[in-house]
């Protein structure tokens, strides 16, 4: 679990902050990092970050600033971890050339497309489009499940 904290100060124009002229806040971020059963993670569970902005407290609320802060790591966990672990991206063995390039820009363009079709779980959704093609296809089209064979033939 992570629980986060933020403080922030607004800095007048008239005081700028030696250094950082358009500076308009100033924001203390703390991160607390602990096992779900209340147990500090690791040798340092506390991870202390400061932050300037030339946004005044008028065009960026200290909840606009959180979510701008924690907004990058969406990315890590609807990309990257999703080729790393669904994809099992770090075992591949393609290792030379622009051979690594391709095979990640085309497991991204999987997941884009996945997503775009609806696909919440992209786990899921690959093993669907896995057990008939025609699926992956009927998918893309955006219907979202191909018609079945009769298994009375």
């Amino acid at each position: 679990m992570e629980k986060r904290s933020l403080w922030h100060l607004a800095v007048s124009p008239h005081n700028p902050l030696p250094g950082f002229p358009s500076a308009r806040q100033m924001i203390l971020i703390v991160r607390e990092r602990c096992t779900l059963e209340g147990k500090p993670m690791g040798k340092e569970p506390f991870e202390i970050c400061y932050a300037i902005t030339s946004c005044s407290i008028d065009e960026a609320s200290p909840a606009e600033l959180a979510a701008g802060i924690r907004g990058p790591w969406g990315i890590e966990n609807r990309v990257h971890w999703i080729r790393d672990v669904t994809f099992d991206e770090d075992r591949s063995r393609i290792r030379t050339g622009s051979g690594p390039r391709v095979m990640a820009s085309l497991r991204n363009i999987a997941i884009s497309l996945l997503r775009f079709a609806g696909a919440t779980n992209i786990a899921e959704a690959l093993r669907d489009c896995c057990q008939d093609s025609r699926r992956a296809f009927a998918r893309l089209c955006g219907r979202k499940k191909s018609p079945r064979k009769s298994m009375s033939a």
